[in-house]
């Protein structure tokens, strides 16, 4: 199998990097690839990962319509006030095409970086030769 693994850094702006999901989504339905491609987010916590799990429980009890006023105070107290943790967004893209469509791989791997959110990203490609593939694919394997 020929894999490459896209990496798009999108620093803080998460509204660009779910445009790169929903943009991947349509991909994927529209030219019936399946499996062949699959994205992941990496996401970086800039305040420690108890106040981003204090922040991600609040979002969840407000979305169910539950009041979490103790776990919401300490997200403030803890990110400053404003209640949210600085994170950086990496959004991760693998593409899993078998050995005789090495034309299509090299077909995608020039056309995602070239649509519009992934433009403004920075952008890495890891090819299955390169010495860093092994690490990144276990960190793509690892992100859920």
């Amino acid at each position: 199998m020929a894999q490459s693994i896209l990496i798009f850094d999108f620093g803080t702006d998460e509204e660009a990097a779910q445009q790169g999901r929903h943009k991947v989504d349509a991909w994927q339905q529209g030219f019936r690839l399946g499996k062949k491609i699959l994205l992941k987010f990496d996401r970086k916590e800039s305040n420690g990962s108890a106040d981003a799990a204090a922040a991600d429980a609040n979002e969840e009890a407000a979305a169910k319509g539950k009041t979490a006023k103790k776990g919401s105070a300490k997200a403030k107290s803890a990110a400053g006030g404003d209640g949210k943790a600085a994170s950086g967004v990496r959004l991760l893209i693998r593409l899993d095409f078998s050995d005789h469509e090495k034309l299509t791989l090299q077909r995608w791997l020039d056309r995602i970086p070239s649509e519009e959110p992934f433009k403004s990203a920075k952008g890495e490609t890891i090819r299955h030769g390169d010495a860093a593939f092994a690490a990144t694919a276990e960190l793509f394997d690892s992100l859920d």
